[in-house]
């Protein structure tokens, strides 16, 4: 049989890599490519609607559940961004945390973390109103991470892997499974509100962001921020020197090199 529909942009000649309907609105869909670009389709009037070309290739992407016009990117540049459809001049915000491309991302059921996975071997659970990770799992014979999805009930994180394996995770490492007593919910309750009052106390807060990693990914973000220092180095070098505000462009605000018409 063929096709009932077929979506295209007109010089376009890459391969699609990802693409997700939009929870809210079912006719908008949204695709990357090989050739480093994002692509909003209306499956209406089978035409791309918007079509941007970014600085680095994209390997995944994923819609917010609960703010449909928001959406996250897993980009080969180790970072992960979220975009809203609205304004695709430059996106609303970065993740960094990755040391290598990023492969999978998805958003949890309700909408406030994400986690995604990388060539890096790690697994990361995300807030979305913080820019670094809140939890990194790995494990020892785990390998590359290809693709990344949340459960119904956002418990439990399902990834897979160059090795051939299906991993089930706890979306939040300290829970407990099975029944809870009432005492046992009690006291996680009052832990998490002593964690909350003192999250901006410096020891405290220190053994809250603490993670262990392997030495490799260790080693690796020790090497990425040295090289974030010196970017941001010259950067304020440049604008010492009386450079214009244009000259000097943030890492975020390079992402978006142009909008195809």
């Amino acid at each position: 049989s063929s096709p009932i529909s077929t979506l295209s942009f007109p010089t376009s000649t890459e391969n699609i890599t990802a693409l997700k309907f939009n929870w809210s609105e079912s006719s908008v869909l949204a695709t990357t490519g090989t050739e480093r670009t994002f692509t909003l389709y209306d499956i209406r009037t089978a035409k791309a609607e918007r079509r941007l070309v970014l600085n680095f290739r994209c390997n995944a992407l994923s819609w917010n559940p609960t703010f449909p016009t928001r959406i996250l990117l897993a980009s080969e540049d180790h970072n992960l961004y979220t975009f809203d459809v609205r304004n695709l001049s430059k996106p609303t915000a970065a993740y960094r945390g990755h040391v290598a491309a990023v492969m999978s991302c998805d958003w949890s059921p309700t909408g406030d973390e994400f986690a995604s996975g990388g060539w890096d071997r790690t697994l990361r659970v995300w807030r979305e109103q913080e820019r670094t990770s809140r939890d990194v799992y790995h494990g020892k014979r785990m390998q590359r991470i290809f693709t990344t999805a949340y459960t119904n009930d956002s418990r439990f994180i399902v990834t897979g892997s160059d090795d051939g394996n299906i991993r089930i995770w706890k979306a939040r490492a300290s829970e407990r499974l099975g029944v809870s007593h009432s005492r046992d919910v009690a006291a996680k309750q009052y832990r998490d509100k002593l964690r909350e009052q003192w999250k901006n106390d410096t020891e405290v807060g220190k053994i809250n962001r603490r993670r262990y990693l392997p030495k490799s990914v260790y080693r690796a973000a020790q090497t990425k921020a040295e090289m974030i220092r010196a970017r941001q180095d010259r950067e304020g070098r440049l604008r010492e020197s009386g450079a214009k505000d244009g000259d000097v462009r943030t890492e975020i605000s390079k992402l978006v090199i142009q909008e195809q018409e």
